[in-house]
């Protein structure tokens, strides 16, 4: 078929009968009125805990970014990520600072943004009332709400697949060639933000089979994969060497193997609970049906034609990325629900597709849906750790020189941010020469051979008498932590506490926070421990204690 027109107006919204005023207002004039709406009541939504405390990953998120900015790539190496979040995060913070809200600021804005382009995402191609849909939908989206408040790049992540998906259906579908640059630059930057976008790369090369089979020109249309897969190849070619050299040597040892199951837990929270994905399926199903039908009308035009085959590149595009980042993880275990960022910018505009051309049915399940998602439950940030408490109750206790030890070793860079300067500090596996990042590399056999007994004795004679150890314990809250990486770090933190308590050279002086009662908080328990100048007769110590017990 030849290249259908661009869609111009597309389904129209419902006309205002009761607002005429509002009808005499420039089309252009009410769509800017109206975004802007939505954009300062996502602002007031997506700030309810900007002054979260950080928790493990934003720790190394500011941790990573604080290093030089030419250094941030090679620093990586130790991480298993790519760079450009980082880049961004080391340049947002020159500017304005490390803090805990300004952070969090620059996730807010990736997911404000998200908002028009998912407008301009559903109106250029399904019409606007499609783009209004959408829009509403990134306004309210819980997984957007939330990762808008967290110094991580999920809320940039998302966005860039939205225009990913956008941009692709543009270039391969209704064949508008000058969006390919587009296409081949947020793909190249969606790769180097998080490695699961590499995943949906191969679902964009998977989309594109029911766009070439709808074609009439299929040379063309294959020229333009060759150009913009191929400039992504070569913006992507200077990160291969890292990219090899982290997938050799780190990995997620906290992951396990997903199971079929493990899908579903993942759709729910970039969905906002479990009956949205149901609503969704039948509402919206109905009315991506609707699109579809439309093409096998007597009247239906190439336009028609062309926003099927569009439903179909949306609907492979991520359904083909998720069966990719599963059975990828039935390699290397790295499957968790944050990484499904990378799916919720198709899936929201797939969304507001279907919903729109759903009718009234349509608008009333997008009105439950906004009414499901009014509390995005951000109130768990406030509560995902307490190291910022800790370190205010103890600061006072410690001094430069002193040593801190995590056993959770990856809490060392959100310690090292929260607590005062001039501490040293260890992880259940050695000195840390740089507490601003985790070594992931070979971590778990590392910290497999790093015997209690022996490290925590060097610890202890780099110490000089009088001076404290910080034992810094994770909260094991649940049986969750089943993974080999987590269940390692479980089993050493009972011998870590076990050894620092019948170590002869240290006197326990205190712990932080006492719970007495009170449910365990997420996040971790420091004990800490004076290094005496002689060492303790832990026998008569023993003895004592049984003479007491049977004076008693």
């Amino acid at each position: 078929m030849s290249a259908p027109a661009y869609p111009r107006g597309g389904l129209r919204l419902p006309r205002l009968r009761a607002l005429p005023a509002l009808r005499a207002v420039p089309l252009t004039a009410r769509l800017v009125l109206g975004l802007g709406a939505l954009l300062l009541f996502s602002g007031w939504l997506r700030t309810t805990a900007l002054h979260a405390p950080f928790w493990i990953d934003e720790g190394l998120s500011v941790g990573i970014a604080s290093h030089g900015f030419l250094d941030i790539p090679g620093v990586l190496r130790l991480d298993g990520s790519p760079p450009l979040y980082y880049l961004v995060l080391h340049v947002w913070m020159s500017v304005f600072g490390d803090g805990q809200a300004t952070t969090h600021v620059l996730s807010l804005g990736f997911a404000l943004l998200s908002i028009p382009v998912a407008y301009w995402a559903g109106a250029g191609t399904f019409g606007r009332r499609a783009g209004v849909f959408a829009a509403i939908l990134a306004t309210m989206n819980p997984f957007l709400t939330y990762y808008a408040q967290e110094t991580r790049m999920y809320a940039l992540v998302s966005l860039l697949a939205l225009v990913v998906a956008a941009a692709l259906v543009r270039v391969f579908v209704f064949r508008r060639r000058a969006f390919l640059p587009l296409f081949s630059l947020s793909l190249a930057a969606l790769v180097y933000t998080h490695n699961w976008g590499l995943f949906l790369g191969v679902g964009t090369v998977v989309a594109l089979v029911p766009a070439f089979l709808a074609t009439d020109d299929r040379r063309a249309f294959l020229k333009d994969a060759v150009i913009g897969f191929g400039a992504v190849g070569l913006l992507y070619a200077p990160w291969l060497p890292s990219l090899a050299a982290q997938a050799a040597e780190t990995g997620a040892p906290w992951s396990e193997k997903p199971t079929l199951g493990s899908i579903f837990g993942p759709i729910t929270n970039i969905l906002g609970g479990k009956e949205v994905p149901l609503a969704l399926a039948l509402t919206g199903g109905a009315g991506l049906a609707t699109v579809v039908k439309a093409q096998h009308a007597p009247a239906a035009s190439a336009e028609d034609r062309a926003r099927t085959t569009a439903i179909w590149t949306l609907v492979v595009l991520p359904v083909a990325g998720l069966a990719v980042a599963w059975t990828a993880s039935q390699v290397t275990p790295a499957f968790t629900g944050r990484y499904f960022a990378v799916f919720v910018g198709p899936a929201l505009l797939l969304a507001g597709v279907g919903l729109a051309n759903a009718g009234r049915l349509g608008l009333i399940t997008l009105a439950i849906i906004c009414a499901l998602w009014w509390d995005p439950r951000t109130g768990e940030l406030e509560g995902k750790s307490n190291v910022r408490l800790v370190a205010a109750k103890i600061k006072a206790d410690v001094y430069p020189g002193d040593l801190v030890v995590s056993v959770h070793p990856e809490q060392t860079p959100v310690l090292h941010y929260y607590l005062p300067e001039g501490l040293r500090f260890a992880d259940s596996i050695s000195l840390v020469r740089d507490p601003l990042i985790f070594d992931w590399r070979n971590a778990l056999d590392r910290l497999e051979d790093a015997k209690p007994s022996r490290v925590l004795a060097s610890y202890v004679s780099s110490l000089r008498p009088g001076q404290t150890l910080v034992l810094v314990n994770p909260i094991i809250r649940t049986a969750s932590w089943g993974a080999p990486w987590t269940a390692l770090v479980r089993k050493r933190s009972a011998q870590w506490q076990r050894q620092a308590d019948r170590n002869p050279s240290l006197v326990r002086i205190g712990v932080q926070p006492r719970f007495g009662n009170r449910r365990l908080p997420r996040g971790v328990r420091a004990t800490l421990y004076r290094k005496t100048a002689a060492p303790r007769d832990l026998a008569a110590e023993r003895r004592a204690r049984r003479a007491l017990e049977a004076g008693a």
